[in-house]
């Protein structure tokens, strides 16, 4: 995994004219860069929300999200890069941000949000590189300009964006599974938010009725054989890396609901007026 440093982003945004922020469906605000948001601002560049993966949740609620990003002032569009669904109105949705042609887009995003997928949805089968970008810093001398249409180029970078914000989503997204020293404890805090969202999570998942995430991880251990060699307990640190990686597969369902961002925004200006 290449993070980008915020340097990088920034020199990627300046050569935009539209730029793209890849969050995941399951959890919009806690994966969305306010960091991001505010260089995009302050260089005066489009932004466009792409709301993805938005085949793991219901309709109705990818379209509230919709409605929430917008009524916050930014574009959004809701999709589903890995099945090629809603790359139509993404192209729709650039083309409108500006009015200048041709048009440069970056695709921004969180590590596992499907940034890589949103590109290779753009690219479509014809799309062909037509230069590299000279002038990038560090790794991004491999940045690529593609063409994507008659009027519209994409700035393919490697790197993604450092996660912020949320401790569980920096967790892990920061590192794949392998790479964590400790996986145990945000497995239980993917657990525990697995069953307060989706209470058959588990069911569904494992075929597992406990509902102690600790408990969970020794099963899932026991069911796959896993099991450390020198005492013979069930392996949970794989049984924890396992129940990380389910989610990133969307093998362990669950989505926060938009109705629990609008409850805290309602509590926080009640607050504010008190």
């Amino acid at each position: 995994m290449i993070l980008a440093s915020w340097r990088t982003i920034t020199w990627l945004v300046r050569r935009a004219d539209v730029v793209l922020e890849v969050v995941d469906a399951r959890d919009p605000m806690g994966t969305r860069s306010r960091r991001l948001e505010r260089i995009v601002e302050a260089l005066g560049r489009k932004l466009i929300i792409v709301i993805n993966k938005a085949d793991l949740i219901p309709r109705e609620v990818a379209e509230k999200w919709k409605k929430i990003f917008e009524d916050m002032g930014y574009t959004a569009v809701y999709m589903a890069a890995r099945e090629h669904m809603g790359t139509r109105k993404l192209r729709v949705a650039i083309k409108k941000a500006v009015e200048t042609r041709p048009i440069i887009v970056a695709v921004t995003g969180y590590p596992k949000t499907g940034k890589s997928t949103v590109i290779n949805a753009l690219k479509g089968k014809h799309a062909a590189s037509t230069s590299p970008i000279p002038g990038s810093p560090g790794y991004t001398t491999h940045v690529q300009l593609y063409r994507i249409g008659r009027s519209m180029y994409m700035l393919d970078s490697p790197g993604v964006i450092p996660v912020e914000g949320d401790r569980l989503e920096a967790v892990i997204r920061g590192k794949p599974p392998e790479q964590l020293r400790d996986p145990i404890n945000p497995a239980i805090e993917l657990l525990k938010r697995a069953l307060r969202y989706n209470p058959r999570a588990v069911i569904e998942a494992y075929g597992i009725r406990e509902t102690d995430p600790l408990r969970i991880l020794e099963e899932i251990a026991v069911k796959r054989g896993w099991r450390y060699k020198t005492t013979g307990e069930p392996n949970i640190e794989e049984a924890a890396r396992q129940v990380i990686r389910d989610y990133h597969e969307a093998k362990l369902n669950f989505y926060v609901p938009p109705e629990e961002y609008l409850e805290k925004r309602r509590a926080s200006v009640e607050e504010a007026w008190l």
